[in-house]
Parts: C-alpha cells; sequence; structure tokens
C-alpha cells in the first residue's frame, strides 16, 4: 500500500472519530446550563364604553403602583345616564312610597260615591219588593216577578258589600298589587342606576396591580371604540421564567422548587421558584440554540424569579440532578 493512500486512510478515520465525538458526546454528558428566556404576561386596559381619551396619566416606560390613575375616557354621555337614573330612583322611590299611603281624601271620595249609589239602587230594589210581595200573595202578580224582586234585592245588596270592601281596603292602603309594581319598578331603577355608576367608574379605570406601563395605544384627543385596549400593564407577578428540562433530568424538578440561572448584565446568585412543569413533553424549540439539547424530548418549565428581568432576555439555568 502506498504512504499516500495509508495517510488518507488515517485522516478518514480521524475525522469519522471527530463527527462521533461531537454527535456522541454531547448525549451522553448531562448538559452544562438549560437555554431559556424571561417571558412576561401584560394585562390590557380597556374602557367598555367608546369616546375619546379626555386624560392620560401615564406614559410607556412607567411605574404605576397599584390603585393609581391611568386615563379617562370622555364622562359625559355617561354622566347625562348616571344623572337620569338617579332621577328615575327618585320618581320609583316616591310612587312606592304614595301607594303605600293609600288614596288621599279626594280619591276615596270616588268610592264613597260608589257606596251611595249602590244604597240607592239597594233601596229601590227593597221598596220595589215590599210593593210587589203583598200582591203575589193575593195572585195579582206573577210568582216570576216575585223571584225577579228578591234577585235584584240580593244582587243590590252584594254591590253594596264590595264597594264597601274596596273602599276599606283602599283607604288602608292594601293594593297589594300595586305596592308589589312600585317595589318592583324601584328595584329596576336601582339596578340601573348601579349600572350607570359601575360603567361611569370604568370610564377612569385605577392600576389592578403594580407593574410597568408595557405600552400605550392611543394618546389624548384619540377615539377608543368600546372594549378596545388602551395601555398594557406588566404586572410584577406575571414575569417568569420560561426553560426545558431534558425528559431523563425531569424527576428532580418539582413545582415550588428552586433552580438557580444566570443572565448577561444581571447579579449573580439569581434563583427562581418553580410554578409550572408541562405535563406533556415536546420536541427542542428551534428558539433554543443549545447543542446540548438539541434533538432531545424536552419538557417545558416556569419559574417566578426573585428579582426583576426584562421579558425576552435569554438565561442559562443550572441543571438539577436527580435525587437533590
Amino acid at each position: 500500500m502506498k504512504p499516500q493512500q495509508i495517510l488518507i486512510g488515517g485522516l478518514v478515520l480521524v475525522a469519522a472519530g471527530l463527527v462521533s465525538a461531537i454527535v456522541l458526546i454531547p448525549r451522553l454528558t448531562p448538559p452544562r446550563v438549560l437555554s431559556g428566556y424571561v417571558e412576561g404576561e401584560p394585562l390590557y386596559l380597556a374602557a367598555p364604553v367608546s369616546g375619546s381619551v379626555t386624560g392620560l396619566a401615564v406614559r410607556r416606560g412607567d411605574r404605576v403602583v397599584a390603585g393609581q390613575a391611568l386615563f379617562e375616557i370622555d364622562p359625559r354621555q355617561v354622566s347625562a345616564q348616571t344623572t337620569q337614573a338617579e332621577a328615575e330612583v327618585s320618581a320609583a322611590a316616591a310612587a312606592a312610597q304614595d301607594v303605600r299611603r293609600g288614596l288621599r281624601p279626594t280619591e276615596l271620595a270616588v268610592y264613597d260615591a260608589n257606596i251611595q249609589a249602590a244604597e240607592a239602587r239597594l233601596r229601590e230594589a227593597t221598596a220595589a219588593l215590599n210593593r210587589i210581595a203583598p200582591l203575589a200573595r193575593q195572585g195579582i202578580y206573577a210568582r216570576a216577578r216575585l223571584d225577579d224582586a228578591q234577585a235584584a234585592v240580593d244582587s243590590s245588596r252584594a254591590q253594596l258589600a264590595a264597594a264597601r270592601r274596596q273602599r276599606d281596603s283602599a283607604a288602608l292602603g292594601g293594593r297589594a298589587g300595586q305596592v308589589e309594581g312600585a317595589d318592583s319598578r324601584s328595584l329596576q331603577a336601582n339596578a340601573a342606576l348601579s349600572a350607570a355608576q359601575a360603567r361611569l367608574g370604568d370610564l377612569s379605570p385605577r392600576a389592578p396591580v403594580s407593574g410597568l406601563v408595557e405600552d400605550v395605544f392611543f394618546q389624548t384627543g384619540e377615539w377608543v371604540p368600546a372594549n378596545q385596549p388602551i395601555l398594557a400593564i406588566l404586572p410584577d407577578d406575571r414575569i417568569r421564567l420560561r426553560f426545558f428540562v431534558p425528559q431523563a433530568a425531569l424527576s428532580a424538578y418539582r413545582v415550588g422548587g428552586t433552580v438557580r440561572f444566570a443572565c448577561d448584565g444581571c447579579a449573580a446568585g439569581l434563583s427562581a421558584r418553580i410554578s409550572f412543569i408541562s405535563p406533556r413533553p415536546e420536541f427542542t424549540p428551534p428558539i433554543i440554540y443549545s447543542r446540548e439539547s438539541r434533538n432531545r424530548l424536552v419538557y417545558l418549565v416556569e419559574a417566578m424569579p426573585s428579582a426583576r428581568l426584562n421579558p425576552g432576555q435569554p438565561i442559562d439555568v443550572q441543571p438539577l440532578r436527580p435525587g437533590t
């Protein structure tokens, strides 16, 4: 065999060994770090009604605390609705109170007139019965005419009793159906007022949590459709680490456990508490540039950092060993 052929064969063997080492050694040795990134979940704040932005109390990049004013939508339309609802509440309350007082003297006079008319009809029917009864007994009038006269007396007496009951019920304020209807209208008016007041409060919402104003989508003077986000807040407690753990090392991680990590320009010794471990495996995402973990089956893990970080920032997590 020629020396050149021996040299070429040796070079091929060396190259094959290098390729095998590059491919197999990362698979046989545990990763030095787990690659990941910082993710933030912003809150998008909007108003339930449309209108123009009349005030903007924050700018992009500002830090806000819970309860701080953020923006205001033109309140004139909702204020008018609130005023109308307040008037309807007052009217409904007055109507309910008036129903409970019963009828006024002028209204009771109508019932008294009905009673007097019923009494007059009863007197007239009784007089007719007294005239017809003796003649009917003598056979001058037929028995049917006497029965008709008696029926007229009975009917007049029943009408008089009904008129008196109506008058007594009205005088005592016993109009149960009207009272119930007035109470229902009062409840409806109060509900409409509460809804109007809630809408008025939604026009100038307060920050629900402390955090960073990530973006402002509308400026003062611009018209905003209903339920359209006006700004986004990144809460301090909604910033988390996301990294991927190989399936062989998953048993070392548990919710509530602690991991240590590092990032460019960050202080040393940072840690985070594990808050979520995905129940399903996945292939290593292409965004994670890690030779050690590429082409492996991994599990997503999320952890809450102890320090404030910027979303999108890459991190290196120190892997845990099973049994630790």
